[in-house]
Formats: structure tokens, sequence, C-alpha cells
């Protein structure tokens, strides 16, 4: 048994990586549990597993008292006194009790625990190298799905793709082979378990970084992303190099890079702007492709705008459904109000004009202060004069 073990000790460490400490350590707390089962509940022992020769010993560990209780934990200092003279209360001894039958005893009660061990073992190492991975992308295999997830398997380890990670109007076929974006690694009592998506705003970051190399070494920088899955995405650029564009770098020579990226999503439409720090420029940027006219900020709350387009360019500039504003808001971080010119010149009409009567009614106001205050002062010219004629 002692070959045949130390064999599987090192058939662990170089198949599976597990080292031999662990399986050591969980090999003697079986073989302490095995023993008290079989020999003694109560007894304090210890097992010692000899790494180099295979060797198996049980010791049962007494204290050394001046009058013994329990014969199975305690040892008197008169016993004790006798192996060693050095021997004081308080000290510990151990002494072997290994049976001869011990071996095949313990390698069968054992062998659950060591596997459970194994298997716990097994389990932090993938949990370990999954976690790695980690807001990043991994391609992988689909394999089956039911009502509640897709699974894809990333090697070592099945991941979920739930329904809300999914991109709308995707299909996955088995053996399918997708890119998905690693968004949380959980250790739970079942094992790692890995959750991954393809709706997530930053599987779009992570495919820049793969197909355009000034992205992945930081020349180009993209500030932010928003994102409806599977229909469009916009995403704001600036460069760190005042030679390079960045939106051109992006797009690539007659749009190869971008269109990578579009047909790993399967034809979700890109718009690409540049971030600019001026927030009118960034707004209007965002806005593409319509042309807008003005941008103009609330006093009030400067992360409320109004865009003003030509007329001709108000359906374009709101997009269908809205979708082209609401990404806009959502790259930019701001509420856009989008009007026309038309819309801007009524307004602004209707804003004098309204300016105007307040104006008028300022005036008559004021004019009718004037003439109160003027009767209140000849009333009090009157009384005086009143008062001065009597005396």
């Amino acid at each position: 048994m002692s070959k045949e073990m130390l064999n599987a000790l090192d058939t662990l460490e170089a198949e599976k990586g597990i080292s031999k400490e662990i399986v050591i350590d969980a090999l003697e707390a079986a073989l302490v549990s095995a023993y008290k089962r079989h020999y003694g509940q109560s007894q304090n022992v210890e097992v010692d597993f000899n790494e180099k020769k295979g060797d198996i010993h049980v010791y049962a560990v007494k204290e050394v008292t001046e009058e013994v209780m329990d014969s199975q934990l305690e040892v008197s200092l008169k016993d004790a006194m006798l192996i060693n003279p050095a021997y004081e209360i308080g000290d510990t001894i151990r002494f072997e009790v290994t049976p001869k039958d011990f071996g095949r005893i313990a390698a069968q009660t054992a062998k659950q625990v060591i596997l459970q061990r194994v298997r716990e073992a097994e389990r932090n190492i993938i949990y370990n190298e999954y976690s790695a991975y980690e807001n990043d992308i991994m391609q992988g295999v689909v394999e089956r799905q039911d009502n509640r997830y897709i699974y894809v398997n990333l090697g070592k380890i099945e991941a979920v793709l739930s329904k809300q990670d999914q991109i709308p109007n995707e299909h996955y076929k088995p053996h399918d082979r997708i890119k998905v974006y690693v968004s949380r690694v959980e250790n739970t009592s079942k094992g790692p378990q890995v959750f991954v998506s393809r709706s997530h705003p930053d599987l779009l970051r992570r495919l820049f970084e793969q197909e355009i190399p000034e992205v992945y070494d930081g020349i180009v920088e993209i500030v932010s992303i928003a994102r409806e899955a599977g229909d469009r995405a916009k995403v704001a650029v600036r460069s760190t190099d005042p030679n390079i564009d960045p939106v051109g770098t992006c797009v690539g020579p007659k749009g190869q890079r971008v269109q990578a990226i579009v047909n790993e999503l399967k034809g979700e439409n890109m718009d690409i702007v540049e971030w600019n720090e001026d927030p009118a420029v960034f707004i209007a940027n965002s806005l593409n492709p319509a042309q807008v006219e003005d941008v103009i900020f609330d006093v009030r709350n400067t992360k409320f705008c109004t865009v003003v387009v030509p007329d001709y360019q108000l359906s374009l500039a709101i997009g269908k459904r809205g979708q082209n504003a609401r990404l806009a808001a959502k790259l930019t971080a701001h509420k856009i109000d989008i009007k026309s010119e038309s819309d801007m010149e009524e307004f602004y009409a209707n804003y004098d004009e309204s300016a105007v009567e307040e104006v008028k009614e300022t005036e008559v106001k004021d004019e009718a202060t004037t003439d109160a205050v003027e009767e209140t002062v000849v009333a009090d010219d009157v009384q005086t004069n009143v008062s001065d004629s009597e005396e």
C-alpha cells in the first residue's frame, strides 16, 4: 500500500496539479477518523505519514498528570518518568498504537474523505484560474441550453449565459464558437460558477482591444460606451497622441477593423465618435450622423441641455424609436432635449412676447404705485395745513 499511495500522490500532482501536502493533510485527517471509529473514539491520536517511505504510524497523545482520571487521555507522572526522567506535569507524550491491520482499514475508510478533499482542491484550482479572467473576454463552445441558461464550455468549466446576458434575436446552436465576457466568478458549495455575457458594454471594450492594437496599447482610449445589444452601440474615443485620429484608427482601412467587431456581434451597428473636453462639442458628436446647429445648457442644471438641429435632421437626430438620442444621452451622461430650428424660433418669439408683456405689466404696476404715493403725499399736506390753521 505504501508504494501505491506514493505513486498515487505523484500522479495527482503531475496530472491534476494538486500538491502532495494537500492530499497528505487530507489523508492524515482521514486516518485519525478511521482509527477513532474502529479502535476508540475518546482517544486523542495523531497520524504521521512518511512522505519518503509511505509508512503510516498512529500515536496516542497523552498528557502527564499527577493523578490519572482518564487512562486514554492521561498518563501519570510516575509512569512518564520511567520513560524519561525529564518529563514534567503538563507535558504530552506520544505512544505508538498502530494496529497491524490498520493499513487495510485506513485505506477503506479514508478513500471517500481523500476524494472529497481532492475535489475541493480541484475546485479551488479552477476557481483561482477563472477568477483571473473576471472582467475579461474568453472564447467558448456552446454545449446545450435549457429554459434558464445557455451552457458554454470554457475548457475546464462550463459557464452559464443567462437570458438577459444574451443578444436579442441571436440564436445559439451546439458546437457554435462564441466570444463571451466573464462578468463574475463565484465559489459556491457545488464548485466554481462562471457567469458570462454577450450583452455587457465591456464586451465591446475588450473586442476593441483585441482588434485594434492602438486601443490595447493605450494610444487610443475608450472613454465611454452606450449599447443596446444586438441593435446599435456608440463608442466615444480619444487619442493621447495628437498626430493620431482616434475615430479613423478604430474604423480602420475601408472599415475593416470595426467590421470585424460588427461581424462578431452579428451585425450590431457601431457609431464611433470623438470625445471632446467641451461638453457641447461632445454632445454634438454623439448625435452623429445628425448635424447639430447649437447646444444650449440649462443654467440651473448643467447636466440638462437642448440641442438644436435643422428641421430636416430632426427625425435623424432622434432616431428610430428615439434610439439615437437615447444612446447619445447614455454616452455623454446628459439629459438631451432635441428641437428643430423652427421650434426654437417659435419658442424665442413666444419668449419675446411674454417678456414684453411682463415689462408692460411692470410699468403699469410702477405707475399705479407712483400715483398712490403722490395721493398719500397730498393727503399728508392737507392734514398738516388743517392742523396749522387750528393753532
